[in-house]
Formats: structure tokens, sequence, C-alpha cells
């Protein structure tokens, strides 16, 4: 092995398992210094300049404190192309991949669609990529992480409409403008910190991951709510959800009024998607959680 390569797994094994290490170094000798894959995996050495030897120091000094190297390139991958991320905004998982998937292959290709706590903007500009005759809306508490969203719609070219909003305030002032409502919350309880890893716990933004231990339907809750106003009658949620709140979130739609509810598992087996539909019937009331 070369003694670039052996420095940089040696280094990053002090942190991270073998598996971890041998994946961030992949990264940073193919995808940030340019090294071809099969020079990599020979094992051949790399001639770095004393700059490109500056940068490789800092990039592992910022591994060693955990950052996640997304942050570290500014880039994320997500359904094949790269999105900016900065640490205003979640790093796009495979998980919400799955979630878009479903909705590509069910909503209409000219569909007026609302994505609510929009992040990096990766489900709404990824929509909007695939469904170029739709209507793309996107919300986000956070001004910075729409400054990023923005940028992202501008890299891959498409028209989305953003727009700041705090979810749990908003009151509708019009009815029935959507065909479609998807949101990948904050849904982490303030008690999970605990098994979480650092490189999330620690350089991910905490408003868009955490919800209260005493509430943690906050968000489907109020977003049920306003699908209620929001989607025209037959109008679909799309929903990334905790994995141990499944059941949960189903009954509470339910209560809300929608119909066809089902939960999905993702690639894991884990619950992680609740779909719904926008009833005819009168919703009852939402009591506990």
């Amino acid at each position: 092995m070369n003694n670039t390569l052996s420095s940089i797994r040696n280094t990053l094994q002090q942190c991270y398992t073998s598996q971890e290490a041998a994946a961030l170094s992949r990264i940073i000798c193919c995808e940030i210094f340019g090294q071809s894959v099969t020079d990599y995996y020979l094992g051949k050495d790399m001639s770095l300049s004393s700059n490109e030897a500056s940068k490789l120091r800092d990039i592992l000094e910022q591994l060693t404190k955990f950052r996640p190297i997304q942050y570290i390139m500014g880039t994320a991958r997500f359904l094949q192309r790269d999105f900016y991320v900065t640490s205003s905004v979640l790093i796009p998982r495979p998980e919400t991949e799955e979630l878009v998937e479903k909705l590509l292959q069910e909503v209409p290709a000219d569909a007026h669609i609302l994505d609510i706590g929009t992040g990096s903007g990766c489900i709404a500009v990824s929509v909007a990529k695939e469904l170029p005759n739709a209507q793309v809306e996107a919300w986000d508490v956070s001004e910075e992480a729409l400054a990023v969203a923005r940028i992202n719609s501008e890299r891959q070219q498409v028209s989305v409409s953003f727009r700041q909003c705090d979810v749990l305030n908003y009151q509708p002032s019009q009815v029935g403008c959507y065909d479609v409502i998807v949101s990948n919350p904050p849904y982490i309880a303030q008690k999970e910190q605990t098994d979480m890893q650092r490189n999330v716990l620690d350089w991910e933004p905490s408003l868009a991951l955490f919800v209260p231990d005493e509430d943690p339907l906050l968000f489907y809750r109020r977003i049920g709510e306003l699908g209620q106003t929001l989607l025209v009658a037959g109008g679909r949620l799309y929903f990334e959800i905790n994995r141990a709140y499944g059941p949960d979130v189903v009954e509470l739609l339910l209560r809300q009024g929608y119909v066809e509810v089902r939960l999905e598992r993702d690639l894991s087996g884990n619950d992680r998607f609740v779909m719904a539909q926008k009833g005819e019937r009168m919703p009852q009331p939402a009591t506990g959680q």
C-alpha cells in the first residue's frame, strides 16, 4: 500500500471502523484528489504538491472531528445528481431517495406539488427535474437552508418556487391548491440523541432533526391539518417518518380523515414512509399523539 493511502487510513482508523475508513479513503483519493479508481485499488502512490498535502491534512483534521465528508466537499449525491450542501441543511439520505421514487411512480406529471421542510431542496429539485411539467413549491423555516436550496435549483436548471415559512404557525389563506404535499420533517425525539453518531449529532442542524420527546408527531399532525385545507379532493400526502412511530402516524392521519393510508418499509426493512389521500368524509378531531 502506498505511503499516502496508508497514512490516510491509519489516521482515519483511529476514529472510524475499518470499513468507514476505507470508504472515506477512496473518496479522498479519487473524488477529491483525482486518482483513478484503478490506481487506487492497485495501491499506487499519489504525488501531492505542497498545497495538496496541506489540503489533505486539513481534510483529515476535519474528519477526525467527525465533520461529514459531504460538508467538507460541499456536495452530496442524491438520485445520481450532485447537490450543494452546507451545515445549514441535512445531508440527503438514501431513504429520502426512496420517498421521491415512490412519489414519482404515483403522481400526475403536471401535478402541483409542495415540499415542506425542503432543506437542501433535494426533494423539490429532484421532482422538478423528473417532472418538468409539474408546478413545484418548497417551504422551509430556515433562510440559510433556502439559500442552499435555491443554489441547487439553479444548478439543476429547474423552476421551484421557494418560500420561508414556519409551518407550525402558518395559517393558510388558500383552499385546495396542491395535488401533493411531501415532507421529510424533523422526527428524531430528543431522547434518541444518545444513540446517534457524532458526525450527525455534532454537525447536522438540530432544527431539522429533533422534535420534543413529549410530542414526536408534532410535524405530522400539523402538516396533516394543513393538508385538509391545502390539498385538492383526492390529493396525497407523502411522509418520511421515524421508524419507531409508523403505526402512530397512520392512526393520526386516519383520525384526521385521510383514506388509503399506508405504511411502507425502506430497503433496510424499517418502517419509513406513510402515504395518504385526502378523503371526502369530515375528519375527526385528533387528540393526543
